[in-house]
C-alpha cells in the first residue's frame, strides 16, 4: 500500500477531506461517491460506517447512518464494495466509525480486510489510546493501518504527546466540543487553542473536523492545520436529486 505522503509532504497545504457515509443515499453509492469526490479535487477521504448508535454525530450524519443501516449497509458488505476502491480511487482513505460494529466483526480481520482493499487507516472516536495501545496496536501495525486519535480543547498536553507518540498519519482535532455539524467559529479561545498545538510542534501534522462548511470556515481552519474536514455540508448534499452532477460545484466552492 502506498504511504499517506501527502500528510508530510511539504508542498502539500489546505488539503481537504470529505466525509460521507458508506450507504447513503443509496446502498450501491459508495465508490461512485468515493470517485467523483477524488475527481473533483478531494485530497482524501473518510467513508463511514453506519452504526444504530451515533453518540457524537449531529442529527444530519445521524440520519445518514440510519438511513445507510435501513438499505443494508454492513461492515461485510462494505468490505466487498471497497474491493474495487483502487482500480478508481488512488487518495488515502481512512474508515470512521465506532468500536462497536468493529469489535463484532473482529478486529484483526478488520485490519486484514482495510489492508486487503487499500484503506489507508481509520478513526474510531470511542476506541480508548490505552486499549489500543495495549490490545490492538500491534495488529494495527503490522497491516500498516493507520489509526488517528482525536484531541479537543479540553485535551492535555501530556495526552496530546502520546497521541502523537501513537499517530503514524495525522492527528485529528475536533474545533470544540459539541456534536458534529456546528458552524467552526475561530473566535479567541479557538485561535489560542490551535496556536497552542502549534507550539507544540509536533510529529504528526493537524487536520481540522467539526464545522467546516464552506471556503471561509476552510480557509480559517487550514490557517491552523495542514488540512480540514467538511462532513456534514456534504452529507447534506447527498440528500438532494441529481446530487451527482452537483459535487465538482461543490468542491470548487471549498477550495
Amino acid at each position: 500500500m502506498t504511504t499517506n505522503n501527502i500528510f508530510t509532504d511539504p508542498e502539500k497545504s489546505r488539503l481537504l477531506s470529505i466525509y460521507f457515509t458508506a450507504g447513503y443515499p443509496t446502498l450501491g453509492s459508495t465508490i461512485d461517491i468515493a470517485e467523483s469526490l477524488e475527481k473533483a479535487g478531494a485530497d482524501f477521504l473518510e467513508i463511514g460506517f453506519p452504526y444504530s448508535d451515533p453518540v457524537a454525530d449531529g442529527p444530519v450524519i445521524q440520519h445518514s447512518s440510519e438511513e445507510a443501516l435501513k438499505n443494508g449497509m454492513t461492515l461485510e458488505i462494505l468490505f466487498t464494495q471497497l474491493r474495487e476502491l483502487r482500480q478508481r480511487v488512488s487518495i488515502p482513505i481512512f474508515l470512521m466509525g465506532y468500536f462497536n460494529p468493529v469489535l463484532q466483526f473482529g478486529v484483526e480481520k478488520f485490519c486484514i480486510a482495510c489492508k486487503e482493499v487499500g484503506v489507508n487507516g481509520v478513526i474510531i472516536p470511542d476506541l480508548p489510546m490505552y486499549e489500543y495501545e495495549e490490545l490492538y496496536r500491534d495488529v494495527f501495525e503490522s497491516n500498516g493501518i493507520s489509526n488517528i486519535f482525536l484531541i479537543t480543547p479540553q485535551t492535555s498536553e501530556e495526552r496530546i504527546r502520546k497521541i502523537d507518540q501513537l499517530s503514524t498519519s495525522f492527528i485529528y482535532v475536533l474545533s470544540s466540543n459539541a456534536t458534529t455539524g456546528k458552524q467552526l467559529e475561530v473566535n479567541n479561545s479557538a485561535s489560542d487553542y490551535f496556536t497552542r498545538l502549534a507550539s507544540m510542534k509536533l510529529k504528526n501534522p493537524l487536520v481540522i473536523g467539526f464545522g467546516i462548511s464552506n471556503a471561509d470556515t476552510f480557509r480559517k481552519a487550514t490557517d491552523h492545520a495542514k488540512g480540514a474536514i467538511v462532513g456534514t455540508a456534504f452529507v447534506r448534499l447527498l440528500a438532494e436529486e441529481n446530487y451527482a452532477e452537483k459535487i465538482p460545484a461543490f468542491i470548487k466552492a471549498l477550495k
